[in-house]
């Protein structure tokens, strides 16, 4: 029986898919969204915006950090209240990054097209 390492979490490598959502400010939020993706960006975090949130990938304590930075700048630029939506992903086996997770998935995808095409081909 294999032996199982315990992770540390400073080693503990995380991909989350941040969404922070300031209340009760405006109906535009991108002012204040473009706030915290600067303090994201600064973080020394890969990190990929997209349409509903922001993915990051990096050490668990950092990506921790880095969002409550958010929370506590969005608060001192007066933003009342902040909520947010976090999805996140550790693994302990093997250290994998958001575009090898993707291409992986679009890897397969692929096959099946491809043997389709030999197929018609004969």
């Amino acid at each position: 029986m294999k032996k199982r390492r315990r992770a540390s979490a400073a080693r503990l490598h995380t991909i989350a898919d941040l969404c922070i959502i300031p209340i009760g400010v405006s109906v535009s939020l991108s002012e204040f969204i473009s706030v915290a993706y600067r303090i994201i960006a600064k973080s020394g975090l890969k990190h990929e915006l997209h349409a509903n949130g922001t993915n990051v990938e990096g050490e668990y304590d950092l990506v921790c950090a880095t969002l409550r930075r958010c929370i506590e700048e969005l608060h001192a630029l007066g933003v009342p209240r902040v909520t947010c939506t976090i999805k996140l992903g550790t693994r302990v086996d093997r250290v994998q990054s958001m575009v090898e997770k993707v291409a992986s998935v679009l890897r397969r995808d692929a096959k099946p097209k491809q043997r389709r095409a030999a197929r018609t081909r004969r």
